[in-house]
């Protein structure tokens, strides 16, 4: 690699200000004076003026190979190899200061020369790639060539004759970043390609719609950056009930995690699938990911995404015609970006691993195409599996909960918006919205916690919107139920709006509300009949201008071409995407709109047939809210017979329990058919599985009267009908749960404590929380309110489990009134403060979760505690050596790599019966030390470890033995012949992992094999 490639990766205006640094700084110029001046005299980090330490050095080296790393395209050499060239390169840096020669004869010895002799003075790298060596040769050769320039514009700098070498030496800089503009390599111009793209990205999602703000005087659009709210995100229901026996969390982590930003789901897996209800913030997520991610230099919690180029796909828009859907060359083009990729860019982009894939709406995709849509995604994931990060979303009941767990894909929700969160948006609207809006908002946050069934509605941003837009627009009075909500916001959006903004009829068509009610419910209509929510803007105006002639009104109000594009800008429900597309502004609009027409049209038939898609619940909700009497009763009966006719219980489970829902919308209803369904609702609970469960509480609230109480459930049955209320996003729920408070099923106390982050903190911990059974409880503190509550309440918990949500400040307080007896305590911070644990003498079991990267001590953890269990998947800086103060410690896992004194120093722990670490530990082992105490082992397995035959010679009396892949992606081959000598061994269990040689084990030897998912 030549120094004018690696100026394609640094240009001057990059390297030059780093170099100077390097030196002392005595001005501008090149000057005559009569004294040359020593190279020791001159670094800045050797001498009496030193300004920078080795230290400082090295920073510098690792800021300049980092530049390099992080420009576009394929990098000079494999990223693991980053730390080795970075000390390579700062030791050659620190040999100027041992040079001995002075300024003018480094410049007579010419770039190359000079870089030479700093290669010889320095120590030389052992253990370079081909490539990494190559590239380090050039770096170095590119900052001579930049510090004999700096030497010629020094004051100091006499000799006249080299005054022409000093202008060679400048031009030559000056040609070679000429040359890189002039004909830029591949990767440059990908680079230019991406600032351009960048900035495209973050104006077209930069801005987000809230509804109702765009009344009156205010603009139509906010700046996401100011509107964006963080939801939460937590993990589905899916555990097993904990297994009997001893178990390591380290390296089997089937423990849900508290709800967590999400926001920050792709910080911790590459890929995802987010379920969210209608209106819950997935596609503002996106699109707040997009921006993040577009930005040269996004904040402390987004810079994760610092690197990656953002592809929005939304997939209402790439299966609007039923085409197939886009390989990479093609994302771009699909959803209009009028941008000009260099051929090839999206597939280097993607085979590099700096991609982010945001595929948005799986419940927009016709159910019928949905597995071509998986069989896509599959196709992108095998071509570019490593390093990418992927987000799909969907509406709850969409795809089925393994949809993609086969592909690595980790399962999240968006939890519904708590009082702390609705608060939050409530004020964050109204200070969008303006002066004019601010006398609204304390009035309706009180409306918001004294109204119960108002509340019931603001779990999402888009209600919490209308709520908000509409209490502004009524003055503070507000209309009760979904439907009067959606009702009034028609009529502020259709009727109200250009009127009250004085805008007379800005498109020369004056049609009231009704009309174009009528007219765009059959847009509406056509989309939800056809399993869409977007169409060609053709289609709709030929549906527009078919529906004119019977509506009288919208054919006296002008030309039919004049009322389509009068809908289309002013009626506030419709948008255009992109070129020739029409959708709604949201996806609740189109349901609600597709609703009134079938009642209006008596469509019943349309309902009943399709009870059992996800995408016609909301559908068949406001179909009842919109019947009269006589017709709900109908489309009820309707219902019940469709459930009769399911030939499966998953069908007919879900077509009861939009029945039971579409209750709470029926005005009137004869009490024979309201009875009628609620037993037969009855009939299916409590439920058999999470699944279910969550599917039983989209019922909402009224589905509490339905379910039984703890006396007449078993175990597993009192688990499922917990998870039920707790997935009820109403204080109602509460009363029910608290039934379940002492309940002897330690997974059922769990639930409870698991879903403390979903309902108000204070009147959660009041009715749940102090009366929770602790008895073998992990006690899980998700945010510093919790810890307030628990300290308010004089709740001592022997067992805790502190996440990261809780400030450096909580958890010290928390540890100082409780000093619990086993703790788990997440850090995920650059530098985390543990000093807090060493009070804790009463500590048994200690799970430390911190970075890979982090730098911290054994010397935190209390030096008097009883400790016996260990977990630590980040290396402490000084070693192991200070685990020997703790001689009753039995059980330890560190997911790292052993050294051999790491080794030395486990082997002189008396106790020690179980360790976990990283298989490629064996390798260090000295071939002379042997664990005869230990019994247990986990293991998490590399791709192409062959290190299982050690086990033998170090752990003789093995007898369980626990094997993991290292995580998402392929699974990892392993073989277990070399354990068939090993002859005290009887359980070998497996996860993530394609097992061989399972049949050369010896009959006594039990395998417990988890297939990859």
């Amino acid at each position: 690699m030549d120094p004018a490639l690696i100026g394609t990766r640094l240009a001057s205006s990059a390297i030059a200000p780093l170099i100077r640094r390097l030196f002392v700084q005595d001005g501008p110029g090149a000057g005559l004076a009569e004294q040359r001046v020593r190279l020791t005299r001159l670094v800045s980090f050797r001498g009496e003026k030193r300004t920078l330490t080795e230290r400082d050095v090295r920073r510098l080296a690792a800021r300049l190979v980092a530049d390099a790393l992080a420009t576009p395209g394929e990098p000079p050499f494999p990223h693991d190899e980053a730390e080795a060239v970075t000390d390579a390169l700062a030791r050659t840096l620190l040999a100027l200061g041992d040079l001995d020669m002075d300024d003018v004869q480094a410049v007579h010895l010419g770039h190359r020369e000079l870089a030479g002799r700093l290669r010889r003075a320095a120590p030389g790298p052992a253990g370079l790639s081909t490539d990494a060596a190559g590239f380090l040769d050039s770096l170095t050769e590119w900052a001579c060539l930049h510090i004999l320039h700096f030497f010629t514009q020094r004051s100091t700098f006499v000799a006249r004759t080299l005054v022409e070498q000093a202008h060679t030496q400048a031009e030559l800089i000056a040609k070679v970043d000429a040359l890189i503009a002039r004909t830029p390599r591949p990767f440059a111009r990908d680079a230019s390609f991406e600032l351009r793209y960048r900035a495209y990205v973050a104006k077209k999602h930069g801005s987000l719609t809230i509804y109702g703000i765009d009344l009156h005087t205010t603009p139509d659009a906010w700046p996401l950056d100011a509107a964006y709210l963080s939801l939460e995100a937590s993990t589905p229901d899916t555990r097993p009930a904990p297994r009997p026996g001893f178990s390591c969390t380290v390296c089997d982590q089937e423990a849900a995690p508290a709800p967590r930003p999400a926001d920050q789901a792709l910080a911790q897996h590459d890929r995802v699938l987010l379920r969210g209800v209608a209106g819950s913030g997935k596609t503002t997520l996106v699109q707040w990911l997009a921006v993040s991610a577009s930005k040269g230099d996004p904040d402390t919690r987004m810079a994760y995404l610092g690197d990656r180029v953002p592809f929005v796909l939304p997939l209402r828009t790439l299966t609007r015609h039923g085409e197939r859907l886009p390989a990479p060359d093609r994302f771009l083009p699909a959803v209009g970006c009028p941008l000009a990729p260099p051929d090839g860019w999206a597939d280097r982009v993607l085979s590099s691993g700096r991609g982010l894939i945001l595929v948005d709406g799986i419940d927009e995709v016709p159910e019928p195409e949905r597995d071509r849509t998986r069989r896509w995604l599959r196709d992108l994931l095998a071509a570019y599996d490593t390093g990418n990060r992927w987000l799909v979303t969907s509406r709850p009941s969409a795809v089925r909960d393994d949809w993609l767990a086969p592909d690595g894909f980790t399962e999240l929700a968006l939890t519904p918006m708590s009082r702390t969160e609705a608060t939050a948006f409530v004020r964050r609207w109204h200070a969008a919205a303006g002066p004019d809006a601010t006398s609204y908002e304390q009035p309706l946050l009180d409306a918001l916690r004294t109204k119960q069934d108002l509340a019931r509605l603001a779990t999402n941003p888009l209600m919490c919107g209308l709520i908000c837009a509409l209490h502004r627009d009524r003055r503070g009075f507000l209309p009760r139920g979904r439907k009067g909500l959606y009702d009034a916001a028609l009529d502020m959006l259709l009727a109200r709006r250009d009127r009250e903004r004085d805008m007379g009829d800005p498109t020369g068509v004056d049609l009231g509300e009704a009309p174009q009610i009528r007219l765009i419910q059959r847009l509406a209509y056509w989309l939800t009949i056809n399993g869409r929510t977007e169409m060609d803007r053709s289609r709709a105006r030929t549906i527009v201008l078919d529906a004119i002639p019977a509506i009288p009104d919208a054919a006296a109000a002008g030309e039919p071409e004049a009322v389509f594009q009068h809908l289309l800008h002013r009626s506030g429900l419709l948008r255009e995407p992109g070129p020739d597309a029409v959708d709604f502004v949201h996806r609740t609009f189109q349901d609600y709109l597709a609703a009134k027409a079938i009642v209006d049209d008596w469509h019943i038939g349309v309902l009943t047939d399709h009870a059992g898609d996800d995408q016609w619940e909301d559908v068949i909700r406001m179909a009842v809210a919109h019947a009269r009497p006589r017709e709900c009763a109908e489309i009820l009966t309707e219902l019940l017979a469709a459930a009769d006719r399911a030939t499966d219980r998953r069908t007919r489970l879900r077509v009861l329990f939009v029945a039971a829902a579409a209750l709470e919308h029926a005005t009137e209803l004869a009490p024979g058919l309201r009875r009628a369904l609620l037993d037969r609702t009855a009939e299916v609970i409590p439920p058999r599985s999470p699944e279910e469960a969550r599917e039983l509480a989209s019922v909402g609230p009224l589905v509490l009267d339905l379910l039984p109480g703890p006396e007449d459930l078993d175990d597993e049955q009192a688990r499922m009908v917990v998870i039920t209320a707790t997935h009820i996003a109403s204080d109602a729920a509460l009363p029910y749960l608290a039934r379940f408070a002492g309940h002897p099923y330690l997974p059922v106390r769990s639930q409870l404590i698991w879903a403390w982050s979903r309902f108000d903190t204070a009147a959660y911990a009041e009715e749940i929380v102090s009366r929770v059974d602790p008895d073998g409880l992990d006690f899980t503190i998700a945010s510093d309110d919790q810890a307030d509550a628990l300290l308010r309440l004089g709740l001592r918990m022997p067992r805790l489990d502190v996440r990261e949500g809780v400030s450096a400040t909580g958890l010290a307080a928390v540890l100082r009134h409780v000093s619990p007896e086993e703790l788990r305590v997440a850090r995920p911070r650059a530098h985390p403060d543990l000093d807090c644990l060493a009070s804790l003498d009463r500590l048994r079991t200690l799970r430390v979760y911190v970075s890979e990267d982090t730098t911290w001590s054994l010397a935190c953890l209390p030096p008097k505690a009883p400790l016996e269990h260990l977990e630590m998947p980040a290396p402490p800086r000084e070693g192991l050596g200070g685990l020997r103060r703790y001689p009753a410690l039995r059980f330890a896992a560190y997911l790292g790599r052993l050294s051999a004194d790491d080794w030395q120093d486990l082997a002189e722990l008396p106790s020690l019966a179980y360790l976990a670490c990283a298989s490629a530990s064996l390798a260090s082992c000295p071939a002379s030390l042997a664990l005869p105490g230990v019994t247990g082992i986990g293991l998490v397995v590399a791709d192409g470890d062959r290190t299982l035959h050690r086990l033998a010679d170090v752990f003789p009396h093995l007898r369980n033995l626990s094997l993991i892949g290292p995580g998402p992606g392929p699974a990892v081959p392993v073989d277990l012949s070399p354990l068939a000598g090993l002859r005290p061994l009887r359980r070998i269990e497996t996860r993530r992992l394609q097992v061989t040689g399972a049949d050369r084990l010896p009959a006594m030897v039990y395998v417990e094999v988890h297939p990859p998912a």
